[in-house]
């Protein structure tokens, strides 16, 4: 069962689990953590944004280019910037870490 840590923007952390196949955005949103998600989920906007750790960017799998696309609109985008709504986790996943920004789009 994955790990996932969540950072608010006051720094504050929310550590939860995860489970194989949900994304971050839904786990983000069963623990009520403020995350945006506009568009459900479908890839249609930026407010889902989150920016993962480095050493855990690395253990996910390259976006898409849609996605790319996506981020592109993000406030605040990162190297490490991902949309919550794409990153499906794995028993791969032990644990992750993302912060949340203080804006989005």
């Amino acid at each position: 069962m994955p790990k996932i840590t969540f950072i608010d923007p006051d720094g504050s952390c929310h550590d939860v689990d995860g489970s194989a196949g949900e994304t971050l955005l839904e786990v983000a949103r069963s623990h009520q953590i403020d995350i945006e998600g506009a568009c459900e989920g479908a890839m249609a906007c930026s407010t889902c944004h989150v920016v993962v750790e480095r050493k855990s960017f690395k253990s996910l799998p390259n976006p898409e280019e849609d996605e790319e696309d996506m981020l592109d609109l993000a406030f605040g985008r990162t190297r490490t910037s991902r949309l919550a709504c794409q990153v499906t986790l794995s028993e791969d996943i032990d644990k992750l870490s993302v912060t949340v920004p203080e804006q989005f789009r």
